[in-house]
């Protein structure tokens, strides 16, 4: 990696280049930097489409102009978190912005100003580097360090909304008159600019709005769903034939693996990969990956691949590292897999987004009874939660551009809500056995189970997102020979 703005003898004792003085950079010779303004051709991108999503974003800002009538409203993508001395982590937008404009760049931010008859729409963001100062090649967030930016006109193109520099933005925002609302947590800056004129409680009023505006997804956004999902199943076909690659290395291996796929095929994984063999399986986000994988043993790989607009899959299957469960494995395994179909079969318009999990957990508590590992009927072990020790979480969530998206909405339109066609969640039943359990026989010891697929909400019903990778323990036997041999 390039170090930014390496030291010369002749600098060496001056000031961190980075410094303006001026509007000129010590250490540089007017020879120098008049050579560095002059002899670049135009790239000005003229012949620019709208982005895929460009009516959806128009709608959804329309929505919440609706909403929130009379009032500024700004919503900030957020700014580069450092990883450690001058290097950064990879930006991610903030959902909230990226949901509203579909632009995933840093610093950029989303203002809706109040008129007479809605909001005048204006986006924020970094023109292009200057090349009369030297900001292109000098300065580390310079287009010759990072890469070229869209410039303003080119963003207008692409995202349908009037845009303007940011670095103009805090000082309007400073002087704004009338009701402000902001999103945040994301930019520090524009925060600071708007801190006498916002209350954390009318702020929170604008997150939870936009996270229930995504609880029912539009055509553009299942599309990206099933497009993350069908990478998922074919990450999950690129583990299964390394296999042994991994025996004789670790977790990391599948890890590794799954995250090439991502990375080939969208923006990166929805969230950090479990990959867990073995005991490890007994843990819920068990993202070490660090143990070791083992022939006789199953692996829990609960997956997502992001799509480049970050829609992500949340996909889980239970496999038998060897090809084949063993007695005890596949009883446990297609315990899991009814309950998984009780829960879905709940999955429905009209239907109360807990069913699923109640129909999963009553299918799981009757098992445990049968097996005799709690004292029944099954109506006690349910009334008094009596399965939880083994089932643990439960049994799905929202889905969408967070794995655990509208996290902020409210209880009551919500997890005591109602489903509706065009919502999309998780089903995710799993029993686990923790290896120091001795409230159960030996050989139950160490394993853990749990199968996930992303379920969208019909008209008439639901349709598995997920359904083209195997779910019962016989299909996912012959899938995997098929793929090893």
């Amino acid at each position: 990696m390039a170090e930014e703005l390496p030291e010369t003898p002749e600098t060496a004792e001056e000031e961190p280049i980075k410094q303006r003085k001026n509007g000129l950079y010590p250490g540089v010779s007017d020879e120098l930097a008049a050579n560095m303004r002059s002899g670049w051709a135009d790239t000005e991108l003229h012949e620019l489409e709208p982005i895929p999503q460009a009516a959806e974003t128009a709608a959804r800002r329309a929505a919440l102009s609706a909403r929130f009538p009379g009032e500024r409203l700004v919503v900030p993508a957020g700014n580069l978190k450092t990883r450690s001395n001058d290097t950064e982590y990879s930006f991610r937008a903030s959902v909230e912005y990226a949901y509203l404009t579909g632009n995933q760049t840093e610093d950029g931010v989303l203002v809706l100003e109040p008129t007479a008859d809605g909001h005048r729409e204006t986006l924020y963001l970094l023109p292009r580097s200057n090349r009369e100062n030297g900001e292109f090649w000098l300065d580390g967030q310079g287009e010759l360090w990072v890469g070229r930016r869209h410039s303003l006109t080119e963003a207008e193109k692409l995202y349908g909304i009037p845009a303007s520099d940011v670095r103009e933005l805090t000082g309007k925002l400073r002087e704004a008159t009338g009701p402000v609302r902001v999103v945040r947590g994301h930019d520090a800056g524009v925060e600071a600019a708007l801190t006498d004129k916002v209350t954390a409680e009318r702020d929170e009023e604008l997150r939870v709005f936009l996270s229930e505006m995504r609880l029912v997804k539009d055509d553009f956004e299942i599309g990206e769903l099933q497009k993350a999902v069908d990478s998922t199943v074919r990450g999950f076909e690129d583990v299964v034939k390394v296999l042994d690659k991994a025996e004789a290395t670790s977790e990391r291996y599948i890890e590794g693996t799954f995250f090439l796929r991502a990375r080939v095929e969208g923006n990166d994984v929805g969230y950090g990969s479990i990959c867990a063999a073995g005991p490890h399986a007994t843990t819920l986000h068990w993202v070490r990956n660090d143990g070791p994988v083992r022939s006789g043993d199953l692996l829990l790989l609960d997956a997502g691949v992001e799509t480049h607009t970050y829609y992500t899959a949340d996909v889980t299957r239970t496999l038998p590292i060897g090809g084949r469960y063993s007695e005890l494995q596949k009883k446990i395994y297609d315990a899991v897999y009814d309950a998984q179909e009780a829960g879905i079969a709940a999955v429905k318009p009209g239907a109360k987004y807990r069913d699923f999990h109640d129909a999963a957990q009553r299918v799981l508590a009757e098992r445990l009874v049968e097996w005799g590992l709690v004292e029944g009927p099954v109506e006690r072990v349910l009334e008094l939660g009596l399965q939880r020790r083994w089932t643990l979480h439960g049994t799905g969530h929202m889905l969408g551009m967070d794995v655990h998206d509208c996290a902020a909405a409210r209880t009551e339109t919500y997890v005591a809500g109602t489903l509706e066609p065009g919502m999309v969640l998780t089903v995710e039943p799993g029993l686990y056995f923790q290896a120091d359990d001795l409230t159960v026989p030996e050989e139950y010891r160490g394993i853990g189970v749990r199968i996930e697929d992303d379920i969208l909400v019909t008209e008439d019903g639901n349709r598995n997102l997920s359904a083209a990778l195997p779910r019962r323990s016989d299909d996912v036997e012959a899938w995997m020979a098929s793929l090893k041999g």
